[in-house]
């Protein structure tokens, strides 16, 4: 129990420092996760373009179920802390557990969901000749879709409790397995498009052992998961629904936004324009791991500090995280903007695609912008989940996205008749305007509290 006390003593002491800890390592899972799907993608290449294809029809469907397993989680993450910072033990392993079985019920359903309607989902969403691919990998990690929300689960719980080493280790279990196994099942084995989705499988699953292992098997979290400490509490529910449902809707508002974006730059120039504006914000979400890494660990500060009624430890979080992310925006910005050219030629590097170059350089150019445009809001938008008000981060990312983005860059772009420069623009102002308007509002909730519980 040293380990566990030494990470309690961590989220409920200087805000400052657990956000530097917690941030750190969640960083480093982001870039172990970014970098074993980019590992699947070369992998599955091999195969053939319609390999890759059915993987491109089967992952945005994959990622919005995941993402609501990652939603639970961040609804757990935020309800265990806030029970951690008001001394609540029982209750903080009620929450975890409610989380479990919310991850049960709901894996449950969108399992045979998926596999009743998939064929029809991929018809409608035009993978034609791509089709048995998609299905065939499709059956298996739906089929296996609770290893994967689990994990998302199991994961939040750790990092609940300040406990990022593990956190880590379990992702790096996946990420490294994945690697490793992707080319012997699709290759060795000969198994081809349905090994690349074993290969996912077992290396999650592996994972999802290590987690289950030190949870039951150890038993030397802070948290003590034994079925007789669950009791059933629909408030308990909604509490991490609430911040669930809103966490997996944002996901589907920014599929939404590059819809809209995308349609905008079709109109204005044509399909090049998507595929330029497709591989700079590859690097711009590249640029963003150093900030939801620090917003992830904003989520459990404040949670804790909501919890213990601490307004100056949820004040400082607000605030540290804020400056924390500026200050990474400014550096990521400075090589982002100085070494354009050579990222473009990434993109860039076959006769093909070779003429896109100058046009990726300047679109990275201008969204360095985006990038220094997004801290104050991000970070607005997860101490809210943190306090357990996610339709608060919802509607800022609404607001952010589908509104001030979307509008600024259609009047820059036709009104202004800025083309495609207008696009980028539009977004870099609104994104800006989207996250004024968080901070403040994030800003007046953390004084109001303030005012209450020193009142008291």
């Amino acid at each position: 129990m040293t380990d566990s006390n030494e990470n309690i003593q961590m989220i409920t002491g200087d805000p400052k420092k657990a956000i530097v800890k917690l941030a750190i390592p969640m960083m480093i899972s982001m870039l172990l996760i970014m970098l074993y799907n980019i590992a699947d993608s070369i992998w599955v290449s091999g195969l053939g373009a319609d390999a890759l294809a059915a993987i491109g029809f089967i992952t945005p469907l994959f990622m919005v179920l995941v993402g609501l397993g990652n939603g639970i989680g961040a609804g757990a993450n935020s309800l265990i802390a806030r029970h951690i910072g008001a001394k609540n033990y029982d209750e903080a392993n009620n929450a975890a557990l409610h989380a479990i079985l919310l991850c049960i019920i709901i894996s449950v359903i969108s399992t045979a969901v998926m596999l009743i309607f998939m064929r029809q989902l991929l018809e409608m969403m035009g993978a034609g000749e791509t089709i048995e691919y998609a299905v065939s990998y499709g059956n298996i990690v739906f089929g296996a879709l609770f290893i994967f929300v689990y994990s998302g689960v199991a994961s939040a719980i750790f990092r609940s409790e300040g406990d990022m080493r593990r956190a880590t280790i379990a992702i790096a279990v996946t990420a490294v397995m994945n690697i490793i196994l992707d080319p012997v099942f699709i290759y060795v084995l000969n198994m081809g498009i349905v090994g690349a989705a074993w290969a996912t499988v077992f290396s999650a699953t592996l994972s999802c052992i290590v987690m289950s292992y030190w949870i039951w098997g150890k038993k030397d979290l802070y948290l003590d998961l034994s079925p007789k400490n669950f009791h059933f509490e629909g408030k308990m529910v909604l509490d991490e629904l609430q911040v669930a449902i809103p966490s997996t809707l944002e996901n589907i508002v920014f599929s939404i936004l590059a819809i809209i974006i995308n349609g905008m730059l079709v109109v204005v120039a044509g399909t090049t324009a998507v595929a330029v504006y497709t591989a700079s914000m590859r690097i711009v979400q590249l640029a963003m791991i150093p900030l939801l890494g620090i917003g992830t660990a904003v989520l459990t500060v404040a949670g804790v500090a909501y919890g213990a009624h601490n307004s100056e430890n949820l004040k400082t979080a607000h605030s540290y995280s804020i400056k924390l992310g500026f200050v990474l925006s400014i550096a990521i910005g400075i090589v982002m903007y100085v070494f354009s050219s050579q990222i473009a030629t990434l993109f860039a590097y076959t006769s093909a695609s070779a003429s896109m170059a100058p046009e990726i350089a300047t679109a990275i150019s201008i969204l360095t912008l985006f990038v220094l445009a997004i801290p104050h809001g991000i970070m607005s938008a997860m101490m809210f989940q943190g306090v357990g008000k996610g339709i608060y981060s919802l509607i800022i990312t609404l607001l952010r996205s589908l509104i001030f983005e979307c509008i600024c860059s259609y009047v820059f772009c036709f009104v202004f008749g800025w083309g495609v420069i207008g696009i980028y623009a539009g977004l870099v102002l609104g994104c800006f305007l989207g996250g004024v308007f968080g901070y403040v509002w994030a800003k007046l909730y953390v004084r109001k509290y303030q005012r209450i519980w020193d009142s008291h």
